[in-house]
């Protein structure tokens, strides 16, 4: 069933309530998630973007009771990651003549998943625009690495609709569509978790994009993005906090992210938080077990904070292997500005902090001087090494 966005656009999406994941198992969904795709039936009709395969044959039936598919002038496609393209094959088979307006780079990616060169891609690159009648074209953005190289977003004139694939975007199931029906907590909580977890290690280039997107000078009633809720009421905010947050953001806030053995790393945690708080009443603590909480909102709170305390007892001349991946995925999210610490528990070698340091500023944060390096069980001298540690985070 089409929904209308704005008289001629229509929104023939999926509502996902029962996602868990998403890519495979790197990201956690916690409140749905949607495929937004949409119909534009002006002299032209238009389709913006497929849903995932697992959906294509509800989509393709959708789609077919609001419109002849042999009337579908043509497809644009704003990404090639299978969330959007995924019910592309099962389309074209119905449709095989059906031009694809999408980027260069969207070539490669499309016939890379899908092996058909033979359809009938039509390039585009930033300024260019097709007419779709009645006075309305459709301008087309490249935005690369916002999160693909092939992605772009599509711009309609007239009704002044950004249609802006991945960016602005939320894995949050909203059923009434837009942003001013959503729960608006749970929408900014998603929105964050969205751009710390995928859109983060491109701030830079999301910083510059809106740059580009603001000197446009576009009037932009909408922003229809390719998950969640679609911004109607004042969506120029996303794109606001989207420039905040691209420029090394940062809260009065503290994460200690730690695992533990057999509990002396975890008592070192709780004791490094109590002296923060007490040191910095004003700064909020977060205190995670890596082996127990979910990675990504572990990342989020990382996002928001100034600085990170990270621990794990020494294993095999080694960190723990779940504080290992971790630092992985905590590299590849390219935190900026940010300090850090370290502590850990031993019994016999204890290189653990050492490996903790080395692995935090590969990852991009400065290390402060103060750890706690504890032999065996911490005791209250070791205890009262927390408080230099949390002075040297809290300033």
């Amino acid at each position: 069933m089409k929904r209308q966005i704005k008289n001629n656009v229509y929104w023939i999406g999926k509502i996902d309530w029962e996602l868990e994941t998403f890519h495979g198992a790197d990201y956690s969904i916690d409140n749905g998630s949607s495929q937004n795709a949409y119909l534009i039936q002006e002299e032209k009709t238009v389709l913006i973007d497929t849903v995932w395969k697992p959906h294509s044959t509800e989509f393709i039936d959708n789609l077919k009771s609001e419109v002849d598919l042999e009337k579908i002038d043509f497809i644009v496609m704003n990404h090639g990651e299978i969330d959007h393209s995924g019910s592309l094959p099962a389309l074209m088979e119905k449709i095989p003549d059906t031009p694809i307006y999408c980027t260069a780079n969207a070539v490669k990616s499309l016939t890379g998943q899908f092996h058909h060169p033979e359809w009938n891609y039509k390039v585009v690159k930033t300024g260019d625009s097709i007419d779709i009648g009645n006075g309305k074209k459709l301008v087309f953005v490249e935005m690369r690495m916002l999160h693909w190289p092939d992605s772009m977003a599509t711009y309609l004139t007239g009704d002044n609709i950004l249609f802006s694939n991945d960016a602005f975007g939320q894995h949050f199931a909203v059923e009434e569509l837009f942003n001013d029906k959503a729960d608006t907590c749970l929408l900014w909580t998603e929105a964050q978790k969205y751009y710390a977890n995928i859109l983060n290690p491109f701030s830079p280039l999301v910083k510059k994009k809106v740059e580009e997107i603001q000197a446009l000078n576009l009037p932009i009633d909408i922003i229809a993005p390719s998950h969640g809720a679609i911004w109607r009421d004042n969506p120029l905010q996303i794109i606001e906090k989207y420039y905040e947050w691209s420029q090394d953001y940062q809260e009065n806030q503290i994460t200690i992210a730690y695992d533990t053995m057999w509990e002396g790393t975890m008592q070192l945690a709780h004791k490094i938080g109590s002296e923060i708080t007490r040191l910095s009443p004003d700064t909020k603590v977060k205190i995670f077990n890596i082996s127990k909480a979910d990675k990504n909102d572990i990342m989020t709170e990382v996002f928001k904070s100034k600085a990170i305390a990270l621990g794990s007892p020494t294993v095999g001349q080694n960190i723990l292997s779940s504080v290992g991946g971790w630092l992985d995925f905590l590299k590849e999210l390219k935190f900026t500005k940010k300090k850090a610490a370290v502590f850990g528990c031993y019994g016999w070698s204890g290189e653990g902090t050492k490996l903790l340091r080395g692995r935090l500023e590969e990852a991009g944060f400065e290390v402060v001087e103060p750890e706690i390096r504890c032999n065996w069980n911490p005791t209250e001298e070791v205890f009262q090494k927390a408080e230099t540690l949390a002075e040297a985070l809290c300033h």
